[in-house]
């Protein structure tokens, strides 16, 4: 159950900027490499020609841009990124978990001056869907706000459609009070900074985020949520489905990434958002152990997954396969669980002892 993978582009790091490329990258970059879907453009995959959103990760260097990366699509351990070496190259990952979550990240190593005019940066832009620019929070950032307002003006000019994301980042070191004080100034120099440039139309969102807890995935979901065009309509089925069940909180999960594509209306805690994460990673390791090898496409997460976790505080998480990839991950009391549905009730037939297992009633019908 893996997507597609990194593909590390590039040659090794030289004195010339297109060093950090090769002919994939040049290729990526021209205008051939460039598709267009309903009006937008877009990157063409070159295996399959389907367009998909690019995501660009940016910033200085040893901000965290790449073990961001590594943490929330490759499941790697925060600690070891701690032994990743400085990126020196440009990596483009292909993510295709789900029909839902289909983008390319594009990872920029921090030392790269893509305004060289060795560079062509409109085709850099033009494609692509999402900007996210790491901040270290821990480090001085006068530097990182500077290179964060060339960047977004220049592509702003290009492409005004970007999404642009801001990630203060390593916020594990810090308080809570010191961290609200960090996410308050960075959040004013940055609009100041645009202000100053009459570009305050330009909307920034930002994001404390550290790769030592869920907060980094919460906010890559932010950021993928933004591009998905079925997002409302999702939204909206979530709120009717919760509006018409004893079911408090529901979340529709990618279970590779542990992106959450959409959720209903009501607010997200991240303690709530935790369990969901935890809850899909007992699942998978389980079904890994314990899932039949000869199964469809050898995934052992299937069509007939399901979990159930009873918590101590009369609560009930409920798990259930959509789709190979996606998963409804839901809230409910107890007593809205064991409830029986009498708006439809059971023929005498169906009555006789089965070797089924009969799903929650709020789910039937």
């Amino acid at each position: 159950m893996t997507s597609d993978r990194v593909s590390s582009l590039g040659a090794e790091e030289d004195d010339t900027a297109l060093a950090y490329y090769d002919d994939d990258d040049l290729e990526a970059f021209s205008v051939a490499g460039l598709g267009c879907e309903d009006g937008v453009p877009g990157f063409s995959d070159s295996l399959n020609g389907d367009v998909k959103p690019r995501i660009l990760l940016m910033g200085l260097r040893r901000s965290g841009k790449s073990s961001i990366q590594k943490v929330v699509f490759h499941k790697m351990s925060p600690n070891e990124t701690l032994f990743l070496e400085s990126t020196n190259k440009i990596c483009r990952e292909d993510v295709s978990s789900s029909s839902f979550v289909s983008f390319q990240i594009w990872d920029f190593p921090g030392q790269i001056d893509f305004f060289d005019p060795s560079f062509d940066y409109e085709m850099i832009f033009i494609g692509t869907g999402a900007l996210i620019f790491v901040i270290d929070s821990q480090d001085d950032y006068v530097e990182a706000l500077s290179r964060l307002h060339l960047t977004v003006t220049r592509a702003y000019k290009v492409n005004p459609d970007i999404h642009f994301e801001v990630f203060i980042h390593k916020v594990d070191g810090l308080s809570d009070d010191h961290k609200i004080e960090k996410q308050r100034d960075i959040h004013k120099r940055a609009n100041d900074d645009l202000a100053d440039t009459g570009l305050e139309r330009i909307h920034l969102s930002f994001y404390l985020t550290s790769i030592y807890d869920h907060s980094i995935f919460e906010a890559f979901s932010k950021v993928v949520q933004k591009l998905i065009p079925q997002l409302p309509t999702l939204e909206n089925l979530l709120n009717i489905f919760i509006s018409n069940s004893g079911i408090e909180k529901a979340f529709l999960f990618d279970v590779v990434s542990k992106i959450y594509i959409a959720t209903d209306s009501s607010p997200v805690d991240m303690q709530t958002y935790e369990l969901c994460c935890d809850m899909i990673d007992v699942v998978i390791d389980i079904s890994c152990i314990y899932g039949l090898e000869n199964n469809e496409a050898g995934l052992p997460y299937d069509k007939e997954s399901m979990a159930i976790i009873h918590l101590n505080n009369t609560t009930v998480m409920y798990l259930k396969e959509v789709t190979k990839f996606l998963a409804m991950v839901c809230f409910l009391r107890k007593e809205s669980f064991d409830r029986k549905d009498s708006r439809h009730p059971v023929p005498d037939a169906a009555k006789q002892p089965q070797n089924i297992i009969e799903p929650p009633p709020c789910f039937t019908g």
